[in-house]
């Protein structure tokens, strides 16, 4: 684990990861939407364009996942990471389209090592996605399990 750019103890509180950025493409939004969320809206953009969103929109579960491959390839694969319990909230601001370049960074909210396991901390993030007008399109917040480089040594 010694090897990992990021244990329990890098992350500070306060601490803003930037999770670079990734142009969507139509695609990309019927594709996973044929596979996991076949509303129409998701699969054609006259169905989009007969509904509120206004066009083709990508899935807010596809979003999720694109905030997922940010952080995993930004983070998470460079880390001491231990999975999650889960997410806490999750909220889609705004459509995503077609063309649109979102952005993502990631925030340490609060921190505590583990009571039953003490090579273990939890730290909580708010994470945000957003879009090239710098307009918020997902937000959550969520708890992620990290192994301590080195738990004897750490209060």
């Amino acid at each position: 684990m010694t090897d990992k750019k990021w244990a329990y103890e890098n992350l500070e509180i306060g601490l803003v990861l930037d999770l670079g950025s990734k142009t969507v493409t139509a695609e990309e939004i019927v594709e996973f939407a044929q596979e996991f969320d076949p509303q129409p809206m998701h699969l054609d953009e006259a169905a989009g364009k007969a509904g509120i969103l206004g066009g083709l929109s990508a899935s807010g579960w596809h979003t999720c996942s694109i905030y997922m491959r940010m952080v995993c390839e930004a983070f998470i694969l460079q880390s001491t990471s231990e999975g999650s319990p889960g997410i806490d909230y999750v909220r889609w601001k705004k459509p995503v389209r077609p063309g649109d370049v979102l952005t993502g960074r990631a925030t340490i909210t609060t921190k505590r090592r583990s009571k039953s396991r003490p090579d273990i901390g939890f730290a909580n993030c708010r994470g945000e996605l957003e879009n090239q007008r710098g307009e918020i399109v997902l937000e959550l917040e969520n708890t992620g399990m990290f192994r301590l480089r080195n738990p004897e040594a750490t209060a």
